[in-house]
């Protein structure tokens, strides 16, 4: 697996790069980072120093509300995840990012990042594009909340990512969806397309 490629193909649904400019302005600056199943990528009380893209594995960002863990986002190959306002206010984190399973980050400093947008106005285009999109991914997400049932939400989210319900634990995807467990076990239970139904059982771990 190439993960900077996967990385540059990643970029490239934003603007146009060729190969010389990824090497020009990113390829000195990139951290490729492995965790093992369950390792904290930051804690609570740490200022988030990069802005990191899923090559491989599963990451959730919660935060802790008595003992109750909140997921407030569920991540896996191919999608941004980073305690934001941290990053970019570098102040301590209020959140804690965690691997669901064995998991590979392509990362870039946030100094790094900084010197990166400093130099050249194409990149610097490039991350508000980036930053666009996960903010518009975020309210769509928030709306989806406010308007849907909880069944809804759990139906759609089926239909989206199915996948996700054999590799992350049910305890999580409950608390993401913000539908309680004792009723999301009812929901795996609901009449779905055929194709599907190959994912209604889920980790319960």
């Amino acid at each position: 697996m190439d993960t900077v490629a996967t990385f540059s193909a990643y970029l490239n649904k934003f603007i146009e790069l060729t190969d010389e400019e990824f090497e020009q302005f990113l390829s000195a600056y990139i951290h490729t980072r492995k965790f093992s199943k369950k390792e904290i990528i930051i804690r609570a009380g740490e200022v988030e120093d990069y802005f990191n893209f899923i090559v491989k594995g599963l990451v959730r960002k919660y935060y802790k509300k008595n003992h109750e863990e909140i997921n407030t986002q569920i991540s896996y190959e191919g999608h941004i995840i980073l305690s934001e306002e941290s990053f970019y206010t570098r102040t301590p984190s209020e959140y804690i990012l965690e691997a669901i399973e064995p998991t590979t980050l392509v990362s870039i400093k946030y100094d790094d990042l900084e010197n990166i947008f400093s130099k050249s106005q194409k990149m610097e285009h490039m991350g508000r594009l980036i930053t666009m999109h996960t903010l518009m991914m975020k309210d769509r997400w928030q709306v989806q909340l406010l308007k849907s049932s909880p069944r809804e939400r759990f139906l759609k989210f089926v239909e989206k990512s199915p996948e996700l319900l054999q590799r992350v634990p049910q305890k999580h995807l409950a608390s993401y969806l913000h539908i309680k467990p004792e009723t999301f076990s009812r929901f795996k239970h609901l009449p779905r397309p055929s194709r599907y139904k190959s994912s209604i059982e889920t980790k319960k771990f």
